[in-house]
């Protein structure tokens, strides 16, 4: 399939491979940002064809992984009321809270429905008036245009019962806390594209700057990851910091400015709590206060509570790449898709989930 197979081309990943071996002088750790990468690394078997001198890491790109249990404990709360219609994307279903998940609400009764747009719930309230639809506006800066938009288009059509249960996160300021841990082994990142697309790769510099750390922008294909471990190696090895775009076929400098400006009128940027790794300042976004109408919290009067993550969970430091997911000793025995002690087992672009896919007994779909 053209625009696909030229990104999976087993030649040219060797061949990248064969590069590697002749430009590696010492042990480097990257982190690759997002859970899709993680995903496409395992899957291809792209890890195992590394030097033993190169170490992936996995990071917290993974939005339903971050979203904190406070948050998935007030999206139960909202859908578990009777007159509430409680729309998501369909990860969140599953994703454990302290005292259970959605489909354990939609279970015992409750309208918890699964969709692929937040501008699909602004037509359940349009076909609903005498319900509360809510949507849970979960994801990082890739999602918040789309809520951006819903946001817009429920304020332009006066839609009183459409509101919106918050918990955007924004990828540099994990990076920054990651690179400030004490105990942080990250010499180089891999960004995610996703995100790139819509924010571009310009706010990255001045972390690339200051930390000294390579960052290169790419896609979700086996070539891609292996030309972009390639050129974050060569930038170590070069002793160079800087920013490479490696997937120029869908990110450019500014990214979106379109889709930042609505982000910018609707959202705010706030501290924000991630799942198993803490409070974050200027990490995450919030309805600004013209549009407080649609916040789901305020709406329904929502508390704060501190909920605490279960001990034997380690999400926490698979998120920052402390562990890997396998080194858990709850890995696929007392953890797993099916009885998930943490989200980083059940999102589709979760680390845990990843491993307990490809790096069990089955091989990947690897490279050959």
């Amino acid at each position: 399939m053209k625009f696909l197979d030229e990104y999976r081309d087993a030649d040219l990943v060797h061949g990248y491979c064969e590069r590697l071996k002749r430009l590696v002088t010492r042990r480097w750790t990257l982190m690759e940002i997002c859970g899709g990468q993680t995903h496409s690394l395992l899957r291809f078997g792209i890890d195992r064809l590394l030097l033993p001198e190169i170490e992936l890491v996995h990071g917290p790109g993974c939005p339903v992984c971050v979203t904190p249990l406070e948050q998935i404990e007030k999206a139960l709360a909202i859908a578990s009321r009777p007159e509430v219609i409680f729309c998501s994307f369909g990860d969140m279903l599953r994703v454990p809270g302290q005292t259970g998940d959605l489909f354990s609400v939609k279970a015992a009764g409750g309208d918890v429905r699964i969709l692929y747009s937040p501008l699909d719930a602004l037509k359940i309230a349009r076909d609903n008036p005498d319900r509360e639809v809510v949507f849970f506006a979960v994801g990082f800066e890739t999602t918040a245009p789309a809520h951006a938009l819903a946001v817009l288009r429920a304020s332009r059509e006066g839609l009183q019962n459409f509101s919106l249960l918050v918990s955007h996160v924004l990828v540099p300021p994990a990076m920054e806390a990651i690179l400030r841990s004490p105990d942080c082994r990250v010499q180089g990142f891999l960004a995610a594209g996703h995100v790139c697309t819509v924010m571009g790769w310009r706010e990255y510099k001045p972390i690339a700057r200051r930390y000294r750390v390579p960052i290169v922008v790419t896609g979700f294909e086996p070539v891609d990851l292996m030309q972009g471990i390639y050129l974050c190696v060569r930038q170590l090895e070069e002793g160079r910091y800087e920013v490479e775009n490696q997937y120029r076929r869908a990110v450019r400098p500014e990214g979106n400015t379109e889709a930042q400006r609505r982000i910018e009128e609707v959202f705010e940027v706030v501290p924000r709590k991630w799942r198993g790794i803490g409070s974050i300042p200027s990490s995450g976004l919030a309805l600004r206060e013209a549009y407080a109408n649609f916040d789901a919290e305020r709406r329904f009067s929502l508390q704060d509570q501190i909920w605490e993550e279960p001990e034997e969970c380690r999400s926490g430091e698979v998120l920052q790449g402390k562990m890997k997911p396998a080194d858990c000793p709850a890995f696929a025995s007392r953890c797993t898709p099916e009885h998930p002690l943490g989200a980083t087992m059940v999102s589709s672009e979760g680390a845990c989930a990843a491993y307990y896919r490809y790096r069990r007994e089955n091989p990947a779909h690897e490279i050959t």
